[in-house]
């Protein structure tokens, strides 16, 4: 049986989401004003990316979730989501600037073009902020429904490139263990959403 909440059940949920989705970062600031972590700017930078890409695969995990259930509402708490992704991700740039290069946007810059894990990270955050500037209804009318759908299937490049991002960062250390999930989680729900576009176009194309 589907879950349908009311108008004030949903409000609620909004907000326990909102609240759940801060939560890391009001909890990393924490640690880092009392000095907890034992490097507190590597904290910060490796939390913050972490942030984002849970976040990620949270925001792509909705539709089909929505689709399996039939809980429809659930496309409501999309947007929030998608923002509090770039949120994080904004969080894990400024970090990146901030302490490697103490905002030297030309040594910035030499470094993304050197290294290739960080040439895909920068990528995946500049497609990003299209999305988020975007994610506005005054946007969606002005740019109309179909082109604003086109655009935000860019959501569907920068997933891949934030798994690859992160899997170089963590090969390095010879860590795949993480990567690997988010590899696996990433292309299930990509995958999901193939299998539905296939299925839909077979049925236009018998109707």
């Amino acid at each position: 049986m589907a879950f349908n909440p009311s108008p004030k059940q949903l409000s609620l949920i909004k907000g326990a989401v909102f609240v759940a989705a801060l939560l890391p970062f009001l909890w990393g600031l924490w640690l880092v004003l009392r000095q907890v972590p034992v490097d507190p700017l590597e904290y910060i930078t490796h939390e913050t990316g972490d942030w984002a890409l849970y976040l990620l695969c949270i925001t792509l995990a909705v539709t089909p979730l929505r689709r399996l259930t039939g809980w429809n509402w659930l496309v409501k708490l999309r947007r929030m989501l998608g923002l509090f992704t770039f949120f994080y991700a904004l969080l894990h740039f400024i970090a990146f600037l901030w302490f490697d290069h103490f905002f030297d946007i030309a040594a910035m810059l030499r470094d993304v073009a050197k290294r290739p894990f960080i040439l895909v990270g920068f990528t995946a955050f500049v497609l990003l902020i299209p999305l988020a500037v975007t994610s506005t209804n005054g946007m969606i009318k002005r740019l109309g429904g179909k082109r604003w759908q086109w655009l935000h299937r860019l959501i569907y490049l920068v997933a891949p490139l934030a798994v690859l991002h992160f899997w170089w960062m963590k090969a390095a250390k010879n860590n795949l263990a993480q990567p690997m999930l988010f590899a696996v989680i990433v292309a299930l729900l990509l995958a999901l959403r193939v299998y539905w576009s296939r299925v839909k176009a077979r049925g236009a194309a018998r109707a």
